[in-house]
C-alpha cells in the first residue's frame, strides 16, 4: 500500500496523509482529473464511487454519490477553491442528501492536496483541516482516516494500468 502516513493533529484540527507512488506527477494527477480514474478509487473499496459532475477550475462544483454493499447511496460535494494541474487542488469538502444538497449537521472540511515529485515518482499529501473539534471527532468516530488509506490504496492498480 502506498500510505505511507498518517497524522492526526487534534491540536491544529488536521488530518495528514502522505502517500508515495512510482508513477510520474502528471500520471499521478489525472486521478483527479478524469473523473473516471476519480470514480475508481475516491471511496473505500466496497463503495464505488459515481461522479455526477466533474468542474477541476476555480469555483467549480463536484458531486458525487458512494454506493454503499447493502445498495445505499453516500452522497457528496466538492467545491473547488484552487487548481494548479499537476501540483495542487483546493477543495471543500462535504456531505450531501438525496438531492445533493450539503448536510447541515455532517462536517465541512477543507482539504488540501500537493503533488511533488519524490525519488522518480510522486508523493502525494492530503490535509484535510476540520472547523471544530467536534466534527474532527465525528470524522475519526466514521472511520475516516482508515477509509482514505483504503481509498488510496486503490490508485496504486490504475497507476499500473496502461
Amino acid at each position: 500500500m502506498s500510505v505511507t502516513r498518517i497524522d492526526n493533529d487534534v491540536d491544529n484540527l488536521t488530518t495528514t496523509v502522505v502517500a508515495d507512488f512510482e508513477a510520474p506527477i502528471e500520471k499521478v494527477w489525472q486521478l483527479w482529473a478524469d473523473p473516471r480514474k476519480l470514480e475508481r478509487w475516491w471511496g473505500p473499496p466496497g463503495y464505488p464511487a459515481k461522479f455526477e459532475s466533474h468542474e477541476l477550475s476555480p469555483g467549480g462544483e463536484m458531486a458525487y454519490y458512494m454506493t454503499s454493499p447493502e445498495g445505499e447511496k453516500l452522497r457528496g460535494w466538492w467545491r473547488v477553491n484552487a487548481v494548479n494541474p499537476p501540483e495542487s487542488l483546493d477543495v471543500i469538502d462535504g456531505f450531501a442528501d438525496e438531492r445533493g444538497d450539503p448536510v447541515a449537521d455532517m462536517p465541512i472540511m477543507t482539504l488540501h492536496t500537493e503533488l511533488t515529485e519524490n525519488n522518480g515518482g510522486t508523493r502525494v499529501e492530503m490535509v484535510s483541516g476540520y472547523q471544530s473539534r467536534e466534527q474532527m471527532e465525528q470524522i475519526m468516530d466514521m472511520g475516516g482516516p482508515e477509509g482514505i488509506r483504503e481509498s488510496m490504496g486503490q490508485m496504486d492498480s490504475l497507476l499500473q494500468e496502461q
